[in-house]
């Protein structure tokens, strides 16, 4: 017997029995989007490399480690994404989506990184990722913050706790990292290997360092807020208001830099304490110069994006009781002409009731072990059809989880039993 193939490393299956939760996700996340008037876009799993270096940044960990780059069969080089809003931003400026327009947009999909594989992290994962492109004011930063909360509160969860900073224009950013770079100079010999040469590259990341030797060093560091221009502070103080008024609660992080290069202005994170070391859940910010940086005109924007593994392993932790959809109803035949007619009579029922799960036997065999499997599927009826029923054109209906007497219907009548079910289920 052959060996069995067993999966990459880190490439996680998604089995049936973890369907209820993240479809509870899809579907809250895809109600709470449109109801701000956010619209899906779908972009590549691949895009040329160059687009995630100019974007992304030379000196993050995601480009020098964790992209899944290669060379095609042309010759070019390509890259599996590390994240979506490159992707995004590529797509509007390839269709002309921001030309004298603004955009709000989101995507779901699975995401690649080659990292070392943790519990809800994975080196393919799946992310939602909401974008607002063309919009310059607080508000829009406010509404896709508080549009994240509406998510927490759909799905139960009580343990996310957002944090808040903001990183200014570029300008004011380049007078702190002077600052950054002369502080951490003067203690060269307490920095690690990624410290010294993060000192050099971008010194603001070693204020993302999660080396605890350095936390007292990063603790005495100057502050950002301290380097803020004019402008970014009232943008900063006006979202609070803002999330204020619809409390939104929030606590400021002044280390919070993000992971990446084009961020600007507001940066936030959602983090827990419920999924150990790992606890961010969800993180975004304004990145207003990745536009043009990418070879279109001045656009500001803003966008988030979270782990959906991660939400999953959340509602987890959390012991929420998410409801496994179960059929309405269960089809049993007794017969060969049951058999043979059943599969159009249940793909009838079907198209007569839109949304209807409707389960038929597949195996076969007795009527009573067919009605055992029925019950053990948690349907909340079971239709019969065997040779009575066939010379008379009717379905015996017999209910499973009530004390009702069983009875016979016409297809239609049927029809209007599977509808009141499917209206009074979950």
């Amino acid at each position: 017997m052959a060996d069995s193939i067993r999966p990459v490393r880190g490439m996680n299956d998604v089995l049936p029995e973890a369907r209820s939760a993240w479809a509870a996700v899809d579907v809250a996340a895809e109600e709470i989007f449109e109801a701000y008037g956010y619209r899906r876009i779908r972009i590549p799993a691949m895009e040329r490399t160059e687009l995630f270096s100019r974007s992304i940044g030379e000196t993050t960990d995601i480009v020098q480690k964790e992209m899944y780059t290669f060379e095609d069969r042309n010759g070019s080089m390509v890259t599996l994404r590390p994240e979506a809003t490159a992707g995004i931003v590529r797509a509007g400026l390839s269709h002309g989506l921001f030309h004298n327009q603004q955009q709000k947009l989101w995507c779901s999909g699975p995401m690649f990184r080659y990292e070392k594989p943790q519990k809800a992290r994975y080196r393919q994962f799946h992310q939602l990722d909401v974008e607002a492109i063309g919009y310059a004011g607080p508000e829009v930063d406010a509404e896709l913050i508080v549009m994240s909360a509406r998510l927490w509160e759909r799905l139960g969860l009580e343990s996310p706790m957002l944090e808040l900073n903001s990183l200014g224009t570029p300008q004011a950013r380049a007078g702190y990292r002077e600052a950054l770079q002369a502080y951490f100079s003067q203690s060269r010999d307490k920095l690690d290997a990624e410290g010294l040469q993060r000192l050099e590259r971008n010194p603001l990341r070693i204020l993302d360092s999660k080396n605890p030797d350095l936390e007292a060093l990063i603790a005495e560091a100057p502050e950002l807020t301290d380097y803020l221009d004019d402008e970014s502070k009232a943008h900063f103080e006006r979202l609070q208001q803002l999330l204020d008024d619809v409390n939104v609660g929030y606590e400021l992080n002044t280390r919070l830099v993000r992971g990446l290069d084009y961020y600007s202005r507001t940066v936030f994170e959602w983090v827990t304490d419920r999924l150990g070391a790992q606890s961010a859940i969800c993180s975004g910010g304004r990145y207003d110069g990745l536009v043009a940086q990418l070879g279109g005109r001045d656009t500001p924007a803003i966008g988030w994006a979270l782990g959906i593994e991660r939400v999953v392993e959340l509602i987890e932790a959390e012991e929420l009781q998410i409801v496994e959809p179960l059929p309405h109803a269960y089809l049993a035949m007794a017969g060969e002409r049951a058999q043979r007619k059943g599969f159009a009579i249940a793909e009838e029922l079907r198209m007569r009731v839109p949304g209807v799960r409707l389960s038929m036997d597949c195996l076969g065999g007795s009527l009573k072990s067919q009605l055992r499997r029925a019950d053990r599927s948690g349907a909340r009826m079971a239709l019969i059809l065997g040779d009575e029923e066939l010379d008379v054109g009717q379905i015996s209906v017999k209910a499973l989880r009530e004390d009702t007497p069983q009875v016979r219907l016409t297809v239609g009548a049927t029809a209007s039993a599977l509808l009141r079910v499917r209206e009074e289920s979950p």
